[in-house]
């Protein structure tokens, strides 16, 4: 079996953000390159350096898997750059991970995250891994998925109403990490005992949510592209169905619930826009008074700025008013005055006048005959 067969089914290392299965001598820019993560960072002030190397940033941002990143600090000595392969800090034993941010870029994203970078629970960067260090992280990463399937069969034995989707091991292969979706409380003191016994290592239990599950295992969306979860999107914020009736969307459960079950997270982002636009919008429940009949709302094309009515005589025949005249009727009904006819003020579509050649062109065959 060729390198490429064995990189196509180790997905472990893609996950990573590897483009391929490390090699202990081979460069780490061979291995990391931006683009190949799924939640890959951009240095906007990469061109920005400070004018002393001891005035740079003491802080780093380190990449692990999926979407796991945390800060350690580092000694004015040590020079990384993005992609390069570090041993850091563990609790216990130590963890081997990606470059991902240095310099300010990296304070930036510390203050986003609400990280003092004085504090003194940021943990140390050992240093840039050297063979042995890469040599117990590619055999810990060879083995997760084989951990996953035992895991599952052992949570079956024990019949525990768990699902586990994930696991991480840490770089030196004394530590593992099972992240697990369950329903209800679940009492596994049991299986860590035999997950212990089984593979030698410390065991944490990690339980997620149905959207870091999806965030996960990744997929295709309804909307054809890959899940937003899975490749860019990281703050999971809670969506409910006043954000489908705010976009005047139909509350059709199957269309507007995503891969892991919950309401899509698509329907936050132009939300705001809807909200906003919205408020141009008189209440609906108000009635358009004229001389021929009452009108009734019907519903709205909220960016076009159109409204539909109906007259109550004559609910099947629906009249289209942009939202100006909608506002006009209202303020004359205000001072007791009735239009003769709603259809007045109905709106009037631009017809386009089509492209008509000044050579008039015949029939093709007009010379047949």
């Amino acid at each position: 079996m060729d390198n490429k067969n064995i990189d196509s089914e180790n997905n472990s290392f893609f996950s990573r953000g590897c483009c391929k299965t490390p090699k202990m001598f081979e460069n780490s820019e061979t291995v990391f390159r931006h683009g190949c993560s799924k939640l890959d960072d951009f240095d906007w002030l990469e061109t920005m350096k400070p004018l002393n190397k001891f005035d740079e940033f003491d802080c780093i941002e380190v990449r692990f898997k999926n979407s796991r990143k945390c800060f350690f600090r580092k000694t004015p000595e040590m020079e990384l750059v993005v992609g390069d392969i570090v041993a850091v800090e563990a609790s216990p034993g130590h963890d081997v991970g990606f470059v991902t941010l240095t310099g300010e870029a990296t304070r930036l994203q510390m203050k986003k995250k609400f990280i003092d970078p004085k504090s003194e629970n940021i943990k140390k960067v050992y240093r840039r891994a050297r063979m042995t260090d890469i040599e117990k992280w590619i055999a810990a990463v060879e083995i997760e998925d084989k951990t996953m399937f035992e895991t599952r069969k052992i949570a079956s034995k024990l019949n525990l109403e768990m699902k586990f989707n994930d696991i991480e091991y840490q770089g030196d292969k004394t530590k593992a990490i099972f992240y697990y979706t369950a329903e209800d409380r679940v009492d596994f003191r049991e299986l860590i005992k035999l997950l212990a016994e089984e593979f030698k290592v410390r065991i944490e239990m990690k339980q997620i949510g149905v959207r870091q599950e999806a965030s996960r295992i990744g997929g295709i969306g309804s909307c054809g592209r890959e899940l937003c979860c899975s490749t860019w999107h990281t703050n999971f914020k809670s969506v409910t169905t006043n954000f489908a009736r705010t976009q005047q969307l139909s509350l059709n459960p199957q269309k507007l619930a995503g891969q892991c079950g919950k309401l899509k997270c698509c329907l936050n982002y132009e939300y705001d826009n809807y909200a906003e636009a919205l408020d141009k919008f008189p209440n609906t429940e108000i009635i358009l008074k004229s001389k021929k009949g009452e009108g009734i709302y019907q519903k709205m094309d909220v960016f076009k700025e159109l409204m539909w009515y109906s007259y109550i005589s004559e609910p099947s025949c629906t009249l289209i008013i942009p939202l100006e005249n909608v506002k006009k009727i209202i303020k004359m009904n205000s001072r007791s005055k009735f239009p003769d006819k709603l259809e007045d003020f109905e709106y009037v579509k631009e017809t386009k006048i089509d492209f008509q050649d000044a050579v008039e062109q015949g029939d093709l065959t007009r010379f047949d005959k």
